[in-house]
C-alpha cells in the first residue's frame, strides 16, 4: 500500500471515531422521556408543537365539603332588650331631635414617586416669574362674616318612663339603650303613668297616704336642649287634678286627657275633658255605674267599656267628645275587654275564654282571629291594618280575666303580628328561645311611629322591654 493511500485510509477511520463518541455524548446529554405533568416546562404539555393550542380543562368534580350552591340567606333574629333597670309604672314613645353621628373621613396618604419632589431649577433653565401681590393700601377692606354650618340632625324613636318606687322620669333612645334619670321630683309609689305632649308632659297616679283617696298629679317636664347633657337636677312642676278619679286615658295626639271622677260620694260619675294640666274642663259624661274603662282612640271617639268580669254581662259605648252622642256599641258578652283602632272604625274583643274577635263599626261584621289572648295584651298599627300581640303558650283552667286581674294567673307569651282584614296572625318571636330565655306576660304594648320598635311591660315585674322588628 502506497503511503499516500495509507495516510487515507487513517483520515477515513479518525473522521468515523469522531462521528461515533459525537452520537454516544450527544444521546447521553438529550432529557429522558416526561410523563405528563412531571415535565420542567409544564405549559408544553398542553401546547406541544404542531398541535391545536386550544386548552380544555380538565371535568373535575368538586369535594364532597365545597357547596355546589350559594348558601341561603339566613334572617337575622329580632332582638328582644330590657331597657329599664327597674319596675316602671308608665313610659311613652315619642320622636326626639338629636345631631347625626357622621362617619370621621380618614384622608389617604398618596405616596410620591421616586425622583419626583421639589422642582429645582437646571441649569440654563429660566427662572420662573413672580408676580408681585397688589398694592391695596388705597383699597378699604371688606369684612365678610361667615356663619358656620350647623352639624345635621335627626328624629329617632326615644323613650321615657316613670320608675314606680319614687316618680323619677327616665329617657334613653331606642336605638341604643342608655338608661339616663331625666328628674329627681319625688312622687312615692306611683301606680299608673300617662305621657302627653310629645313625652313633655306626665300624669302620676298613686293612692294617697291615708290608703283610700287616690291623687293625680299632672305636671310639665323642663325642656331639654339639643346636645345638652341631661342633668339629675330637673324639677317636674304642676299641680293635683281632683281627687278620686277612677280610670284616665290620653287622647290619641297627646294634647288633652279624658277621666272619670266619683261624685256623690262614690254613687255616680262624670267624664271629662280637659287639657293636660287639668286646664279647658268639659263634662260629656255622667251615669250612675261608676266602673267604667276609657280609651281615646281617634280624635272624634272615646270608648267606654264595663270593667270586666266572667259573672256579669259587659258594655262598650263610644261618645263623640264634641257633640257629646253616647251610642252603644256592643253589650251582652260576659268578661268583655276591648281595643279600638286609631281609625275608629274596628273593635278587637274577647270574652270570658279569650277568643279574640274584630268587630266592623260601620258593617256590623265580626272577623275571627287565629290566637286567643286579650285586646289589652295588644296594640294596633297605625295604619288599622295590623295588630301586634302578647299571646299566652298556654291557656289553663281559670276564671278569665278575673284570676289574671288579680294576679293569680300568669301567662308566657308568644308575640305575633296579625291581618286584621283576615284574622290570619303569624308568630313573630318567642321570648324562651334567647340566650337564658324569658318568660314574657306582656301588657302596655305601644309602637313608635315607624313600627320598628314593639314595647310592652312585663306584668311579672313591671320591667319595660323592646323587641326590634326589623
Amino acid at each position: 500500500m502506497s503511503k499516500r493511500n495509507f495516510t487515507i485510509l487513517i483520515i477515513v477511520l479518525a473522521i468515523i471515531l469522531i462521528a461515533i463518541f459525537g452520537f454516544l455524548f450527544l444521546h447521553r446529554l438529550a432529557p429522558a422521556p416526561q410523563t405528563p405533568g412531571t415535565g420542567i416546562n409544564f405549559v408544553s404539555q398542553f401546547n406541544p408543537p404542531g398541535q391545536n393550542n386550544t386548552i380544555t380543562p380538565p371535568s373535575t368534580t368538586p369535594p364532597s365539603n365545597t357547596p355546589v350552591t350559594e348558601p341561603p340567606v339566613v334572617a337575622p333574629a329580632l332582638q328582644l332588650v330590657k331597657v329599664s333597670s327597674m319596675p316602671v309604672a308608665g313610659f311613652t314613645v315619642f320622636q326626639k331631635e338629636r345631631y347625626k353621628v357622621l362617619p370621621v373621613a380618614i384622608p389617604a396618604t398618596i405616596p410620591t414617586p421616586a425622583g419626583v419632589g421639589t422642582p429645582t431649577a437646571s441649569v440654563g433653565a429660566t427662572p420662573p416669574v413672580t408676580t408681585p401681590p397688589a398694592t391695596t393700601s388705597k383699597t378699604k377692606t371688606k369684612t365678610v362674616v361667615v356663619k358656620p354650618t350647623p352639624p345635621p340632625t335627626e328624629f329617632v324613636p326615644a323613650l321615657r318612663y316613670v320608675a314606680r318606687t319614687n316618680g323619677n322620669i327616665y329617657e334613653t333612645f331606642a336605638d341604643s339603650i342608655n338608661e339616663l334619670q331625666f328628674s329627681t321630683t319625688v312622687v312615692p309609689k306611683v301606680h299608673e303613668s300617662f305621657f302627653g305632649n310629645n313625652g313633655n308632659s306626665v300624669l302620676m297616679r298613686y293612692l294617697n297616704t291615708d290608703g283610700a283617696t287616690i291623687d293625680t298629679f299632672a305636671g310639665t317636664l323642663p325642656t331639654e336642649l339639643l346636645g345638652g347633657d341631661t342633668t339629675s337636677n330637673t324639677q317636674v312642676k304642676g299641680s293635683f287634678l281632683p281627687e278620686n278619679i277612677t280610670d284616665m286615658s290620653v287622647s290619641s295626639d297627646g294634647s288633652k286627657i279624658f277621666y272619670l271622677l266619683n261624685v256623690n260620694t262614690g254613687d255616680s260619675v262624670v267624664g271629662i275633658t280637659s287639657g293636660l294640666l287639668g286646664d279647658k274642663k268639659v263634662q260629656i259624661f255622667d251615669s250612675p255605674f261608676t266602673e267604667w274603662l276609657s280609651q281615646w282612640p281617634s280624635a272624634k271617639m272615646i270608648t267606654l267599656t264595663t270593667k270586666p268580669s266572667s259573672l256579669v254581662p259587659g258594655y262598650m259605648y263610644m261618645i263623640n267628645p264634641d257633640t257629646k252622642n253616647l251610642t252603644r256599641v256592643l253589650g251582652g258578652i260576659n268578661g268583655l275587654t276591648t281595643l279600638t283602632s286609631p281609625d275608629g272604625k274596628s273593635v278587637l274583643y274577647a270574652g270570658g275564654n279569650l277568643s279574640l274577635d274584630i268587630y266592623n263599626i260601620s258593617t256590623g261584621n265580626v272577623t275571627p282571629v287565629s290566637v286567643r289572648t286579650m285586646p289589652e295584651k295588644c296594640v294596633w298599627g297605625s295604619a288599622s291594618t295590623t295588630v301586634y300581640c302578647a299571646v299566652p303558650k298556654a291557656i289553663g283552667n281559670a276564671t278569665y280575666p278575673d284570676d289574671w286581674y288579680k294576679g293569680e294567673v300568669s301567662f308566657s307569651d308568644d308575640f305575633w303580628k296579625i291581618d286584621a282584614a283576615s284574622g290570619t296572625g303569624t308568630m313573630i318571636f318567642d321570648p324562651t328561645t334567647i340566650r337564658g330565655g324569658q318568660s314574657i306576660d306582656g301588657i302596655k304594648l305601644a309602637l313608635d311611629t315607624g313600627e320598628k320598635y314593639l314595647f310592652f311591660v312585663n306584668k311579672k315585674d313591671s320591667y319595660l322591654w323592646e323587641l326590634s322588628l326589623q
